[in-house]
């Protein structure tokens, strides 16, 4: 199936991008950046009438494949981090060595990827053409029988991210698809925010709400494109920032979308029945599996017991796997504090482990909910897939409010 997104939008949408980038960013590119904002962009769109644009589009691990759809729509998420990986890591390599045309037909097809998975028209998993859609939302009449991807995206809108300072993605390749990864996932969420207003407007027959609900989507590709192309031009000529390293060196894994939420939406299955029925939630714990409570452990402080209150971690319960995708070689470790909460998990029992590629590297517990939490480490050099589990220790099922608090990758 082919669907494109964004069509004559993705020029306004990278012109945006162009725009905002500092000047030694636009440096390294030179003349070579108006083309990619110019038609660079559109290449996956081109593969069967052009065949530069198909070399271009075309990924090594898919030998033969013409029309590759992840760079349209949004595959899960390894396949989505092996685009990033492929097309922002050939667009470094062929800047650094000079091939300056060669990185901006790269870096177009990256752009046009990241502008397409966060076009709302192609943010509903498997209905590009919304016959699913139509039926929580009946159409009226004039576009019952209409397929809706096309209006949902087309449009002739102005694009201004003035005021967007590009941010460096990482100190290589491998890590900025890491973090570029969940950029875009993010990006894909917020599309689907507008994606019913867009619907609502188009019903109405009113233009101008139509774009309105179009634009905020647009502007966070031209954000994902800028910061993309920003990363590129810094790695492609070394040109790191003063004190960039510091903001580097560890990564935070609460905010990051688990792959048991397939599509980015967590599954029935995924969902654990003790201390409620839910699922892993970042952020909060949740009493009674509705209410949100800060994230606090028992800490136990040079021997003084103490309760900690975390601004970042994951409230869980038992039987709950989350697998985060890692970069290979890019960290040494993973830290988090493992425990129960410190006023909802008085009375649970909770085993922690973290796995790596499917093999055990760290466990603790059980942990009673009157233990002070566990400081809980890992190596985890070349591991690609860092799955934290936890399972009932024995106790009251219903205390089992565990939480792992400031999950983090450690350089």
């Amino acid at each position: 199936m082919r669907a494109h997104a964004w069509g004559e939008p993705h020029i306004a949408i990278t012109r945006a991008a162009v725009e905002a980038l500092p000047a030694p960013s636009r440096a390294a590119w030179g003349d070579e950046l108006d083309r990619i904002a110019a038609g660079h962009c559109t290449l996956p769109d081109r593969v069967y009438g052009d065949a530069d644009a198909a070399r271009f589009a075309a990924m090594p691990g898919r030998p033969g494949v013409t029309y590759i759809r992840g760079l349209h729509v949004p595959d899960p998420q390894p396949e989505c981090h092996e685009v990033l990986r492929c097309f922002l890591g050939r667009a470094v390599d062929a800047l650094a060595e000079g091939r300056t045309a060669d990185a901006a037909r790269w870096a177009g097809t990256l752009v046009h990827a990241l502008e397409d998975w966060s076009c709302p028209a192609h943010s509903v998993p498997d209905d590009n053409m919304f016959t699913r859609f139509k039926q929580f939302m009946p159409p009226p009449p004039d576009y019952r029988f209409v397929p809706l991807h096309s209006p949902v995206e087309k449009g002739s809108f102005a694009v201004d991210i003035r005021g967007h300072e590009p941010r460096l993605l990482g100190l290589s390749a491998d890590e900025a698809a890491f973090h570029l990864l969940h950029r875009a996932n993010l990006g894909i969420l917020a599309a689907r925010a507008r994606v019913i207003p867009i619907l609502v407007a188009l019903y109405a027959h009113d233009t101008n709400a139509v774009i309105a609900a179009q634009r905020p989507a647009a502007e966070t590709g031209a954000r994902l494109a800028a910061d993309a192309l920003h990363t590129i031009a810094c790695l492609a000529t070394k040109r790191i920032p003063p004190g960039a390293e510091d903001g580097f060196r560890t990564a935070d894994l609460a905010p990051r979308i688990p792959l048991e939420s397939v599509a980015l939406a967590v599954p029935q299955e995924a969902f654990f029945s003790r201390p409620h029925w839910g699922h892993a939630t970042p952020g909060v714990a949740l009493q009674g599996g509705t209410n949100e409570v800060p994230l606090a452990l028992r800490i136990d402080d040079g021997g003084s017991p103490a309760v900690r209150t975390f601004a970042t971690g994951i409230g869980t319960g038992t039987r709950c796997s989350m697998t985060f995708p890692v970069p290979p070689g890019v960290y040494r470790s993973f830290e988090a504090w493992a425990g129960l909460h410190a006023t909802l998990g008085t009375n649970g029992s909770v085993v922690f482990e973290v796995l790596g590629d499917g093999r055990s590297l760290a466990r603790v517990g059980p942990v009673a909910g009157t233990n002070a939490a566990r400081r809980i480490a890992a190596e985890i050099g070349g591991v690609t897939n860092l799955q934290l589990v936890t399972t009932s220790g024995g106790g009251d099922g219903y205390g089992n409010h565990a939480v792992w608090a400031d999950p983090r990758l450690v350089k």
